[in-house]
């Protein structure tokens, strides 16, 4: 779980991607909400909104889906806090049927309010290229707003996350709606950090401290050393920055440049806004 194994994919196809990418996309520290739409014509929680929000270089908050059910959709729907809810299907059966079900819940508890967008974590690309590439393709096709790809280790593993989600992605697009979310967990990806983070098209890059925290041997010292260099390399190439978070710190998170959050208490959402001037 822990390391990455060969990907599926040649070396030559990668080197493609990664030029294609760099002679494609814009310089992601330049006017990234450039070309967007009138922010006053957008719905609160669209997922137009969402990567408004990043470009104006606000805080966002997310919330873990509390249970796979559209029940559980409903009340996340009805909690009009949230900027998007993530959801996982990286182990198990890829079940993208129930992941519309919840979002139908999303959208049922959002009553004339739209729906908050959600984030859906997909297996990691170590598992196959193929794969990563039709498990987006299907996630888009049911309306998620963004994909995660957990374990992130690479320049490469970048480029084909950027590839797969196709031209809507921003901010390789000014004026594209989705997401595309790399998770850095590994030690041998925060070696490679900087080259992961540099990626052209690379929406979030997040810093994962459950998986770190077994990468480190429960070394704590170690693994925010390993934080903070994830947000360091964030800030130098202008990347928002993401971390899971709870009541009792993510006013220091946000203090410290963090900018994407995934939270279990709905209640560190509103404590989370609040120290984001967002309450």
């Amino acid at each position: 779980m822990l390391r990455f194994c060969d990907h599926a994919h040649s070396t030559a196809l990668v080197a493609v991607l990664a030029a294609a990418l760099a002679c494609a996309a814009p310089d992601q520290s330049g006017d990234a909400g450039a070309g967007t739409a009138d922010p006053a014509a957008e719905s609160e929680t669209s997922p137009s909104t969402l990567v408004r929000l990043l470009a104006d270089g606000q805080a966002v908050f997310g919330v873990f889906p509390g249970g796979n059910t559209r029940e559980h959709g409903v009340l996340r729907g009805q909690n009009r806090e949230l900027d998007f809810v993530f959801y996982s299907l990286e182990s198990g059966p890829f079940d993208i049927m129930s992941t519309k079900v919840y979002m139908e819940g999303i959208a049922e508890g959002s009553g004339e309010d739209a729906p908050h967008p959600l984030i859906l974590r997909i297996p990691p690309i170590r598992n196959g290229v193929a794969d990563a590439e039709a498990h987006t393709a299907e996630a888009l096709a049911a309306g998620v707003a963004g994909i995660v790809f957990p374990h992130a280790e690479s320049a490469e593993d970048a480029a084909v996350a950027v590839s797969v989600m196709g031209d809507d992605l921003w901010p390789g697009n000014p004026a594209g709606t989705l997401l595309g979310i790399l998770i850095v967990e590994d030690a041998e990806a925060v070696d490679r950090v900087d080259e992961i983070v540099a990626t052209r098209g690379v929406s979030v890059v997040f810093a994962g401290p459950g998986d770190l925290r077994r990468a480190y041997q429960g070394d704590m010292e170690a693994v925010e050393a390993a934080i903070q260099q994830v947000l360091a390399a964030c800030r130098r190439h202008g990347v928002p920055c993401g971390i899971t978070a709870g009541v009792d710190d993510i006013a220091a998170r946000i203090e410290q440049g963090f900018r994407v959050f995934i939270v279990s208490d709905p209640a560190a959402v509103t404590a989370g806004r609040g120290a984001a001037g967002r309450g």
